[in-house]
């Protein structure tokens, strides 16, 4: 598919083809998108639980208990669940860290420019953590970048995916402990193949967006 076929294709899953699974070599390119998602300052501020196992999808369920059970079967379901985690915080530790992770991957030719990313990092979270007071929700703009990088990204592989906001993050925080490890879950993602039963298909349920002449200026 070219990248219009693409768009036009993909949409927002509503039922899984429980007999469909997703392929070794894809689950790869699958996490080889999610590493590679640009980020400001290449900051990376995420960490992904993928669950591909019953166990592991019946885990990322207990987010989905209560208000959110009708997203259950969405992750029950699917071929794959990826939970998207935010850092809670970003300090110098981590800023030298990613520095050094450039470093050994060719990324500076002399410690000038080394030292200068790091300065830039540091210039730029420290505008959000001290002037605007935002920095978790700018890493936050971070992960979501890579979920409309993931979105995209899966479809041209023809893996269906829905992203889901309505899960219970404290519960997933207490299943994977993840505030102690410094992070907090944010979107669950589901990965699969549209089953015939879904209802959202794009051939039985047309996509509907803005037309151009209202979200475009040109100048």
């Amino acid at each position: 598919m070219n990248l219009q076929d693409t768009l036009n294709w993909r949409y927002t899953t509503k039922a899984f083809d429980t007999t469909k699974t997703i392929s070794e070599a894809d689950m790869a390119q699958v996490k080889h998108v999610l590493r590679m998602s640009p980020s400001s300052v290449n900051l990376q501020p995420w960490h992904f639980i993928i669950a591909e196992t019953a166990e592991g999808k019946a885990r990322m369920a207990k987010g989905t208990q209560g208000f959110f059970q009708f997203n259950e079967p969405k992750v029950t379901n699917a071929s794959a669940v990826v939970l998207f985690c935010v850092k809670t915080d970003a300090d110098d530790a981590y800023f030298q860290h990613i520095a050094d992770t450039e470093d050994q991957d060719g990324r500076f030719p002399n410690d000038d420019i080394k030292n200068g990313f790091l300065g830039a990092v540091k210039a730029f979270a420290g505008i959000h953590k001290y002037d605007l007071k935002d920095l978790q929700h700018w890493m936050e703009k971070q992960v979501y970048l890579n979920i409309g990088n993931f979105l995209l990204g899966v479809a041209s592989l023809g893996i269906d995916a829905t992203p889901m906001e309505g899960i219970d993050v404290k519960a997933l925080d207490e299943e994977f402990g993840l505030r102690e490890k410094g992070y907090t879950a944010l979107v669950a993602v589901s990965i699969g193949y549209r089953d015939a039963s879904d209802f959202n298909v794009t051939d039985k349920t047309p996509k509907s967006r803005l037309s151009e002449a209202e979200i475009f200026t040109e100048i």
